[in-house]
């Protein structure tokens, strides 16, 4: 019996990176970079805090548009970039 998990190939900040399908993008950050998200307009780190999209510290650019890390899932192909100041 075949165990394994079938993964998603991504990239994260200009860097190949892959994770188990089902995988949420703020989940992603731990995984494969810092953790990092975002940084605020004064240059502190911000990172995913409540896990269920309201208070918004996760947000990312997926594919050029805003989203929340945390109720994203990656999907193949898709271009994360974090640590923006937004």
């Amino acid at each position: 019996m075949n165990t394994s998990k079938a993964m998603v190939h991504f990239h994260l900040n200009g860097q190949a990176a892959q994770v188990a399908a089902g995988t949420s993008i703020a989940a992603a950050l731990y995984l494969c970079g810092d953790g990092v998200a975002r940084h605020s307009v004064s240059g502190q780190a911000r990172a995913p805090v409540c896990g269920m999209g309201v208070c918004q510290e996760c947000r990312v650019l997926v594919n050029g548009h805003s989203q929340l890390a945390c109720q994203t899932l990656c999907a193949p192909g898709m271009v994360v970039e974090s640590g923006e100041a937004s």
